[in-house]
């Protein structure tokens, strides 16, 4: 207190966006399928073994990076629409089958490549439900 009065908490002002409209609408477009093309070229590198790039490690390749943007997508339009749970479980699962179809093809066991991707999408679920719950009522409306 200072003179005989509580100083009022300062608001906490959100920094300044710096891009426009038109730049939000092309990185939404442009970073999910710019994700899509490194996990497919990871797949298919985890696939080759380092061994010589074939046509069919090409083609592996871009249908892995199809399949994950189009599921990226489908998680990005449904997941803001869900309560905070099931918005950081869907996440969780997502990216657990992600780093667990990663893992299947580097040639892991079978025991390995469900388990430890059961630990990250445990992490996963609690990262992000931490993140949803602090920023985010019941219904899952943004509160900050």
């Amino acid at each position: 207190m200072r003179g005989g009065r509580k100083d009022a908490p300062k608001a906490i002002t959100p920094p300044p966006d710096i891009f426009d409209n038109r730049t939000h609408r092309m990185a939404r477009v442009a970073v999910p399928v710019l994700l899509a093309l490194v996990y497919g070229y990871w797949a298919a590198a985890n696939r080759r073994s380092g061994g010589p790039i074939t046509g069919w490690n090409l083609l592996f390749g871009f249908l892995t990076a199809l399949v994950f943007a189009v599921v990226l997508f489908a998680v990005l339009t449904v997941a803001p629409r869900l309560r905070r749970e099931v918005h950081a479980l869907l996440w969780a699962v997502f990216v657990g089958a992600s780093f667990g179809f990663l893992y299947n093809q580097a040639g892991a066991s079978l025991v390995r490549s469900v388990g430890i991707p059961l630990i990250v999408a445990a992490v996963t679920f609690i990262v992000f439900f931490y993140r949803f719950y602090t920023r985010e009522d019941a219904a899952g409306h943004r509160v900050s």
